[in-house]
């Protein structure tokens, strides 16, 4: 969407704040021993407290409130009775729908004791997202997201997976356009002041390809290889874009 009014500014900030702070309790609670399911019931009740609903349960019928995908779990995971371990890498990604307004943000947080290779993924993940959103500036092509995106993942030897990006948002979970986070030369449609969108690196070691899991919502990727989600939802300005999910 594109903000042109007070009230939809308003709005996108009421959700985006709902969306941090159930972000944020369930990025505390995550630990060893606990299982997904139950990460998802924190997320749920922080939610409800700021008369916000989950919107992939609204309009896609998620099976759960909150993804949440673990190691070769790139997103769409549902929450279920599967237990946290030390060593995993967890992503948790929250689409909220708060008086017909919808943002959305994700992390991925590594359970110690971790890898130095799962510690550098995540790392890179948020690094990409804030050379992305260091060069999204209204006038300038939707490219300059995704070349800043890949060259950050480049350096560091991991791999964009391609398939999947951010997106335009605001009173659908996706809206036009599609930002992807690599560089794509025809994509040189400008960004607008007002644009709001999200940038999301969603990167794997390995080669970085994906395939739908048999429960029809999780994607993993092919080769088992560990993966990372860094998001925010964010207001496009002529200079330095507003986060509207930070916290």
């Amino acid at each position: 969407m594109s903000i042109e009014s007070l009230a939809d500014f308003e709005g996108m900030t009421r959700v985006g704040k709902a969306v941090a702070a159930t972000l944020k309790a369930m990025s505390d609670y995550v630990h060893p021993g606990v299982s997904t399911a139950e990460v998802d019931c924190v997320g749920a009740q922080v939610l409800r407290q700021h008369g916000a609903r989950s919107a992939p349960q609204l309009i896609y019928d998620f099976p759960g409130v909150n993804l949440i995908s673990v190691n070769d779990e790139v997103v769409h995971g549902v929450p279920g009775d599967r237990l946290l371990r030390s060593g995993d890498l967890v992503s948790l990604d929250v689409t909220a729908e708060l008086d017909g307004y919808i943002a959305d943000a994700a992390t991925t947080i590594p359970l110690p004791p971790y890898s130095r290779k799962a510690a550098k993924l995540c790392w890179c993940a948020k690094t990409a997202f804030e050379k992305a959103a260091t060069v999204a500036r209204a006038g300038r092509p939707i490219h300059c997201i995704g070349k800043a995106v890949e060259r950050e993942v480049g350096r560091d030897r991991f791999s964009v997976i391609e398939e999947l990006g951010g997106h335009g948002v605001g009173r659908h979970i996706h809206e036009s356009p599609f930002v992807a986070n690599f560089f794509h030369p025809t994509d040189t449609q400008p960004l607008t002041d007002g644009l709001v969108i999200t940038i999301e690196p969603l990167i794997a070691e390995g080669l970085g390809k994906i395939f739908e899991d048999d429960d029809g919502w999780t994607i993993r990727t092919v080769d088992g290889g560990l993966s990372a989600h860094y998001e925010h939802t964010v207001l496009i300005r002529e200079g330095q874009p507003i986060l509207l999910t930070a916290a």
